[in-house]
């Protein structure tokens, strides 16, 4: 893994609340692209529970995923803007045919707030702890 996906992974995971200690444990076996259509939900699901159990942080660099397990690194990208965002999933979703729900703060990142959804490329790239 490169020193900047380390320090971005971190981010994310500092982002995630101010209690939350997290390292990057080895990289993931499965680091395979895949493809898809990202969206993204906000501040009306502010302080909710997701279903790992923690409060949703709208300016969190976190995600929702149908089938990824809980704490998985994903670096989202946008290949027609060369933007890209390291999250951790922590809920569960989309379930419309979307690949990913971003929280508010990711989609700012990607440049995607106004347009709703976007194709982007996603790679898992390790584990939280």
């Amino acid at each position: 893994m490169t020193p900047t996906k380390t320090i971005l992974a971190a981010a994310a995971m500092i982002t995630l609340s101010g209690t939350a200690k997290a390292e990057l444990i080895g990289p993931h076996p499965s680091r395979a692209e895949s493809y898809g259509v990202a969206s993204w939900y906000g501040p009306g699901f502010k302080g909710k529970r997701t279903a790992n159990g923690e409060k949703y942080n709208p300016k969190g660099l976190t995600a929702a995923h149908p089938s990824l397990p809980f704490g998985t690194l994903v670096e989202v990208s946008r290949p027609d803007r060369k933007k890209s965002v390291v999250v951790c999933i922590t809920d569960r979703g989309p379930f419309t045919g979307r690949a990913i729900d971003l929280s508010q703060g990711a989609a700012r990142r990607l440049h995607m707030t106004y347009l709703g959804a976007v194709p982007v490329k996603m790679q898992v790239i390790g584990m939280a702890e």
